[in-house]
């Protein structure tokens, strides 16, 4: 098995953790090179790696304009820089596996996908679900009809009070000018996953949602702009800054907000920074909840549910069958199998993949899906190939349409307003 090598464009926190696979199998993954502007991040990353100097750039245009070093780039840069890194690599010659969601903007998907049809490279999204031992467990019970024909999803997709006020009020995806709809940048692993179990093309959405709690109207009387700022009521404030981030967990999500965990540099971090901000007084604009109804070419039907109004950052699932239900818990690691006639109940358990962070499982499993796919040549779609992926976003993008305009969307003509035919699941 030849060793793939791989550069990183964009040191985050999703692109360190994916490349804990090249430090846990240096038989499998090495990775030769990184681009990242922060530069206590980018020698953070160099020191884990032992990257020379020369493998370090700044940003990922002097990267591409050095000689090609690796078989594969991963970028993990913000929802709205990934178009160009991706389409320079490809032409680069570069396999590519690309931060979910692929781009803010539909066009951009759009032709992402044809690129990665075009291409013959590896080009896949880090559609991690896919990949859990949970969600793969349950497509092969469908596959195998254990619960006879499937007629209906019902999903949760339970985002967590604390979680919604980390990444979607004080965070990076709080503004859908930023980053992208909530729809996009919190579920696309859900529609993705929703369209796989389904195992038809989508033909209609409609979408209902708002922000409706993390707002000024909300706030408590007297609530200062920061935390830190004398508020009256840091005993009994759920979302109180200090509380969730000067402890002494310094993992996710504290990890986040600044690159030196020191209590100094935290303190500091909330006096100045985002993250310190009253979640009442914030700029956020995307919603806090949402639900997608969606209908199928093979007539499943889906109701999705998204709110921040949960005490787990968990994922719960229904599937309704002509012969009996699928109910599953992912964070519980629980699936049950209800017979209809019998009654008779199985049960399927399986160990802790790695919780929440790690995605169950999935993310370590789409990093050893992607190095097989590369050590073929290329030749094969992956599980979440790029132009399989662009319908999933498209779903989102219709969803959030329908939230705002009131109406159900039909995915073919919504498509077509992007000048671009849908991908359908057969591939034509």
């Amino acid at each position: 098995m030849n060793k793939v090598k791989v550069a990183l464009i964009g040191a985050g926190l999703r692109g360190i953790n994916y490349l804990e696979y090249a430090l846990q199998h240096p038989h499998e993954l090495e990775v030769v090179a990184v681009a990242e502007p922060n530069r206590q991040r980018r020698e953070q990353f160099q020191a884990r790696h032992g990257l020379e100097d020369a493998a370090c750039f700044e940003n990922w245009n002097d990267f591409f304009s050095a000689p090609k070093v690796a078989d594969a780039v991963f970028i993990c840069t913000q929802d709205k820089q990934h178009f160009e890194p991706t389409m320079r690599a490809l032409e680069a010659g570069y396999h590519v596996l690309l931060e979910k969601p692929m781009s803010p903007d539909p066009e951009e998907c759009i032709r992402m996908g044809e690129m990665a049809s075009q291409a013959g490279l590896v080009f896949s999204i880090c559609h991690v679900l896919r990949y859990t031992p949970f969600f793969s467990t349950i497509k092969e019970l469908l596959e195998r009809e254990a619960i006879g024909r499937l007629m209906s999803i019902q999903h949760n997709e339970n985002v967590g009070y604390w979680h919604q006020a980390h990444s979607f009020v004080r965070g990076n995806w709080r503004r859908k000018e930023d980053s992208s709809p909530m729809i996009l940048a919190k579920s696309c692993h859900d529609l993705d996953m929703l369209l796989w179990l389904a195992d038809s093309d989508c033909v209609q959405v409609s979408s209902f949602g708002s922000l409706s709690h993390f707002t000024a109207a909300q706030a408590p009387e007297g609530a200062p702009k920061r935390c830190l700022d004398g508020c009256p009521v840091s005993d009994e404030c759920l979302y109180y800054a200090p509380d969730h981030y000067l402890t002494e967990d310094t993992n996710w999500p504290t990890s986040a907000i600044s690159d030196d965990m020191s209590y100094d540099a935290r303190y500091q971090a909330l006096l100045e920074g985002p993250y310190g901000r009253c979640v009442y007084h914030c700029d956020n604009d995307v919603v806090d909840h949402q639900v997608v109804n969606m209908e199928f070419a093979n007539s499943v039907t889906v109701a999705f549910t998204m709110s921040a109004f949960t005490q787990d950052v968990s994922r719960t699932i229904k599937l309704m069958g002509t012969r009996g239900e699928i109910r599953g818990a992912m964070e519980k690691n629980e699936i049950e199998i209800i017979h209809f006639g019998s009654g008779k109940v199985e049960r399927i358990s399986f160990a802790d993949r790695g919780g929440h962070v790690g995605h169950g499982g999935g993310d370590m499993g789409l990093i050893k899906d992607f190095l097989r796919l590369v050590q073929a040549g290329g030749n094969n779609q992956g599980l979440t190939s790029a132009s399989r992926s662009v319908q999933s976003h498209l779903m989102a993008f219709a969803a959030e349409q329908s939230r705002v305009d009131g109406k159900v969307i039909g995915l073919k003509e919504f498509a077509q307003r992007f000048s671009a035919p849908i991908r359908t699941m057969s591939g034509k």
